[in-house]
């Protein structure tokens, strides 16, 4: 599998379709913004007019969208992916969406796609790991579809696969719901410090050499002092995968506390304009809600 399509070309996409040319592949891509991607059409990538046009010129074809609705429409009608399936190809939705939702289009796949087979294969880490290909990617579906591609996706990253359609994006919530309980608790213990008079900076540094030093926050601390000109994940993907993962957790009756307490702390920072900053501004909005005097 040489020829790989990817349809978003967004901040994700974009930079995940530029590490497989530089690695050599033929790709093929759609967006909704072709503007978007002229830096990549000069740097080789084949554009197509439309996603089923992506899925007819190309062996295994990518997605990575907002949510599930953008992942629908691409799927779609007379030049959606699905009318341009056929047998040997594999779909890789890289987007983090339902797992109800993509188990239906994997079902669609499986009556539509003409032998072909669809694979969840949500990411975790933001374009920093993109670039050295250092994502962890979390694969639900068919084995054998898996051990097919599982070489194109070692590009990008560390595929590991979890079992059937759908339990890849049920892993990668999983995933995110310590990453939001992670990012929400530092700020608050760096805020603690701040207003007792602690340099925020040094405390940034001693809090992150602790035990509490994780790799997601050894990375994203920096943006929290020193906000980046380009957000890596902005607070509404994270509040919509909070809230995929506490529907998840209502059908299998499971309680996720802290997944409560993040989603109404995101949507607080909806409410306050933080929608498109990047979720470590959850120090921000806790910091410009008090004062030295209260």
């Amino acid at each position: 599998m040489r020829t790989v399509g990817f349809i978003g070309l967004g901040h994700m996409g974009g930079n995940m379709a530029a590490r497989y040319l530089a690695s050599g592949y033929t790709v093929y891509g759609e967006n909704r913004d072709r503007d978007e991607a002229r830096w990549l059409t000069e740097q080789g990538l084949r554009w197509a007019g439309t996603p089923r046009a992506v899925a007819e010129a190309a062996d295994i074809i990518m997605t990575s969208l907002p949510d599930g609705d953008a992942v629908d429409s691409v799927a779609s009608g007379p030049d959606g992916i699905l009318a341009g399936l056929s047998d040997d190809k594999v779909w890789a939705d890289l987007s983090t969406l339902s797992p109800a939702v993509s188990r239906e289009l994997a079902a669609r796949v499986r009556r539509e796609g003409r032998g072909a087979q669809m694979l969840d294969a949500p990411v975790s880490g933001s374009v920093p790991q993109v670039k050295v290909g250092a994502l962890a990617i979390m694969v639900g579906g068919d084995a054998d579809a898996f051990r097919r591609v599982e070489p194109v996706l070692r590009v990008l990253g560390r595929p590991e696969y979890v079992g059937a359609n759908g339990q890849g994006l049920v892993l990668k919530l999983a995933i995110n719901v310590s990453l939001a309980a992670q990012m929400l608790a530092f700020s608050e213990g760096l805020l603690l410090a701040d207003r007792d008079g602690i340099d925020p900076h040094l405390a940034a540094k001693v809090m992150t050499e602790s035990v509490i030093g994780s790799p997601m926050l050894k990375a994203r601390v920096p943006l929290v002092l020193d906000h980046p000109e380009e957000t890596w994940f902005d607070v509404s993907l994270m509040h919509k995968d909070i809230r995929l993962a506490l529907t998840a957790a209502r059908e299998h009756r499971v309680p996720l506390p802290s997944a409560q307490v993040a989603d109404k702390v995101l949507a607080h920072a909806t409410d306050l304009g933080y929608l498109h900053r990047d979720i470590a501004a959850i120090f921000d909005m806790l910091r410009a809600e008090t004062s030295h005097g209260s």
